[in-house]
Order: structure tokens, then sequence, then C-alpha cells
């Protein structure tokens, strides 16, 4: 009896999930260094790009939420950083002004 060969292991996914992860981060930050060019080069407003990269960081974090696979160190983690990024945000916005 021949042994059958495994397509995919558990290797393949982590493998995978990482590819994923690197394909995010550098989509994410492109396009967050996109924003940042136009805001302060061009003078340009790009809150939908903005928004694109907020909401590209919170549906994943709302997902795995939903289905229970967050810590609380992983929550709290996230909501540190978005009260951090919205004082960035104000002290930005009022500087700008």
């Amino acid at each position: 009896m021949n042994p059958m060969s495994v397509q995919r292991d558990e290797r393949t996914v982590a493998v995978e999930n990482a590819s994923y992860r690197w394909g995010y981060l550098l989509m994410s930050f492109g396009v967050l260094v996109s924003v940042a060019y136009r805001s302060f080069a061009r003078g340009e407003s790009n809150w939908d790009l903005l928004a694109l990269v907020v909401l590209g960081g919170l549906v994943p974090n709302v997902y795995q939420g939903a289905n229970h696979v967050l810590t609380r160190r992983w929550a709290l983690a996230s909501v540190v950083t978005l009260v951090a990024a919205a004082i960035v945000a104000a002290i930005v916005t009022f500087v700008g002004r």
C-alpha cells in the first residue's frame, strides 16, 4: 500500500497565513504613506484612503472578537492603540490649522 501524499498540513496553512499578513502590512502601510504624502506634500484631504487603513485593521479584529479568538491582552492593546491614534490625530489636526 502506497502512502498518499499530504497536500496541505499545518505548516502550509501557517506559511499561507504569514504571507497574507505580509501582504496586508505592505498594502496598509503603502496606503498610509500615500495618505501622508498627499496630505503633507500636496495639501490634499485623504479621509477616504485613511478610512480604508483604519477599517482594514478594524475588520479582522471585529471578526476575531466575534469568533472568540482574541485574548484580553490583545483587546487591551487594540484599545490602547486606538486611543493613542485618536490623540495623535487630534494633535495633528489642531497643529495643522
